[in-house]
């Protein structure tokens, strides 16, 4: 027995070291497979990010959580070594030969170069950004991220909560850093944008410690996880004393800065007024849409979808009794500011707008067999934004689910407003932020287990926007909004705006356009609520080109299942579509294109 113990033993150890040796191979020089190159490449870019591996939670099952005491590295040489890797994981994915790989490699190799080749075509435009602006930055992202995404289960991660904590001076020292680098180089934001910081920044540290979302959530967490009174009180003590000390201080030292910044801008300007800006909204435009459309075509196409779509909103409400003799901005005005469609401006009206959106939801249930073959198995919640970040935040968004099924997808609405709510444009919003929107795509592509995982996880804007608004259009032809004339008219509305966002994004930074240009012209073509139109337009002078993105992604799937149902007839079936489209993951629109239409040959053989 002991001889047998003893080669036993050799036996193993071999093992473990030819494990070694594969793994040491594989990781520090090229793979001999493809899947292994891939494999690699997205750990090693998602290892570099302590934050991403807190959200995806694919290291916890096998008990490795040391990245949750983490925050990312926010430094300058921090990101020349990521596009360092990047550059050096292209070559390495070219060097892997067309022929020698089947179609399912060849798709993914030809996602992953679009991916990390407009990346690296466009490192010279690196810098020509916001990095903290009224939508995000580290001053909303940080709190965000701890009481979205930090989880709470032990003592150690409450210890871990607290080390994340003690980390915000340098994560912060880093990006002022790159604050300054951007101020040399001549990159310097709008001077709404110095405003609307300031402003935040200094009520996040107004607010008394044991008030603010990070001590409340700490809380919140620590008495979930049932620890024990004496460790909540230790711990809680000691996070106080970090924020006061460090958090805070840290806080303030970003307001300095751009309180002094704020001397040295006074306008608000498309990125047309940066170094080589027209080159860099190009590049944007590429980036988000994926396609090479120019400022012009864009603005164009967006000026011809505003006249159809309102004319089509116009006869609803003809249909419906109201006078619209005065014209598109009248008579969505006299709609927005009907007081039937607007729930009390209450703790409780808002909590009726999130049952609501509930039930919108669970009433779309039933109807969804008959149009996908595959669902998502990850649950979906509706949550308000949180109240301290709601006033600069868009309407709405969402969070994708935990990769472990710790965390649901979640539909953050915007209650900021009352106005900016109404019943009539709440269906919408519903699919379009959840159900079969975003939670369908995202929940969908993460839990393709077939797929290499960096496809599981990227996003393309025009896919996964152009989807979204695309299920606002579906979910109208699944008869859900069958018998309600306003909540189509909602419908309309929102793909309205879409089809404005195409001329004053491209007005902004191609065509010169002012602010209040935009926002005026905003105003008078969608009927929306004021604060909305504000927050939109200057959204679209921080995030340049990505407002583009959903009409055109949009425009492209239609137009994708257009070509499938003239070339199929009667052998067409919108749910071996929506499969095709979704459980492929996102994708540029142009590898979209060839995805569908090899599905219309396999069908045709």
């Amino acid at each position: 027995m002991k001889r047998v113990a003893k080669y036993f033993g050799i036996f193993l150890l071999t093992l473990l070291l030819l494990a070694g040796l594969f793994f040491i191979h594989v990781w520090y020089f090229k793979p001999y497979n493809i899947n292994l190159f891939f494999g690699k490449t997205a750990l090693k870019f998602v290892l570099e990010s302590p934050e991403t591996l807190s959200s995806l939670r694919i290291l916890e099952p096998f008990g490795i959580d040391g990245h949750n005491a983490k925050l990312d590295d926010a430094s300058i040489e921090a990101g020349d070594q990521m596009m360092a890797d990047m550059q050096e994981a292209y070559d390495t994915l070219m060097s892997y030969e067309d022929e020698d790989l089947d179609p399912a490699d060849k798709m993914s190799k030809d996602v992953l170069a679009s991916l990390l080749g407009v990346v690296i075509e466009n490192q010279r435009f690196r810098f020509h950004n916001y990095p903290v602006n009224q939508l995000f930055g580290v001053q909303s992202n940080f709190p965000s991220f701890m009481e979205s995404t930090h989880q709470i289960e032990d003592k150690g991660d409450a210890e871990d909560y607290i080390s994340r904590l003690k980390a915000v001076d340098l994560k912060f020292s880093q990006v002022l850093e790159g604050l300054k680098h951007r101020e040399q180089l001549g990159i310097l934001p709008p001077q709404f944008v110095i405003t609307k910081v300031v402003e935040e920044m200094q009520n996040f540290v107004n607010t008394p410690p044991e008030d603010g979302i990070l001590m409340v959530s700490l809380l919140d967490k620590m008495e979930q996880a049932k620890l024990d009174e004496s460790v909540q009180q230790e711990l809680a003590q000691e996070a106080k004393q970090v924020i006061e000390t460090s958090v805070y201080p840290a806080y303030q030292t970003l307001i300095d800065y751009f309180v002094q910044l704020d001397k040295k801008v006074d306008k608000n300007l498309g990125v047309w007024n940066l170094p080589d800006g027209d080159d860099y909204y190009q590049s944007a435009l590429k980036l988000f849409t994926t396609t090479n459309a120019t400022p012009d075509e864009i603005h164009q196409y967006g000026l011809a979808e505003v006249d159809r779509i309102q004319a089509e909103i116009l006869d609803i409400l003809e249909q419906e009794g109201w006078d619209t003799s005065q014209g598109f901005s009248a008579s969505i005005d006299n709609l927005a500011n009907s007081e039937q469609f607007y729930y009390s401006d209450s703790k409780e009206g808002r909590m009726q707008i999130l049952a609501d959106y509930e039930t919108i939801l669970d009433d779309i249930q039933p109807e969804l067999p008959a149009f996908f073959h595959d669902l998502p198995d990850a649950d979906m919640e509706v949550q308000r934004i949180p109240e301290f970040k709601e006033k600069t935040s868009p309407g709405a968004y969402y969070q994708r689910p935990a990769f472990d099924g710790s965390r649901p997808g979640v539909f953050y609405a915007n209650l900021y407003d009352i106005k900016a709510t109404p019943r009539y444009g709440m269906m919408t919003l519903a699919y379009h932020e959840g159900i079969p929107g975003h939670h369908f795509q995202i929940a969908i592509q993460q839990e393709q287990d077939d797929l290499p995982f960096f496809r599981r996880l990227i996003p393309f804007t025009a896919f996964s926007e152009g989807w979204a608004l695309y299920a606002e259009r579906l979910a109208y032809e699944m008869g859900l909004y069958e018998g309600k004339p306003y909540s189509n008219i909602g419908r309309l509305q929102a793909e309205l705006f879409r089809a404005v966002r195409l001329v004053v994004d491209t007005g902004i930074h191609a065509k010169r356009w002012s602010r209040e240009r935009a926002i005026n012209y905003m105003l008078k073509n969608t009927g929306m609520a004021e604060s909305d139109v504000i927050a939109e337009i200057e959204r679209y002078f921080v995030m340049p080109g990505q407002a583009t993105a959903y009409k055109m992604g949009m425009r492209h799937i239609l137009m994708l299942r257009d070509r499938a149902q003239q070339e199929l007839g009667d052998d067409f079936d919108i749910r071996d579509f929506h499969r095709v489209i979704l459980t492929n993951g996102a994708v540029p629109l142009t590898i979209m294109e060839q995805l569908v239409d090899a599905y219309i040959a396999e069908k045709k053989a």
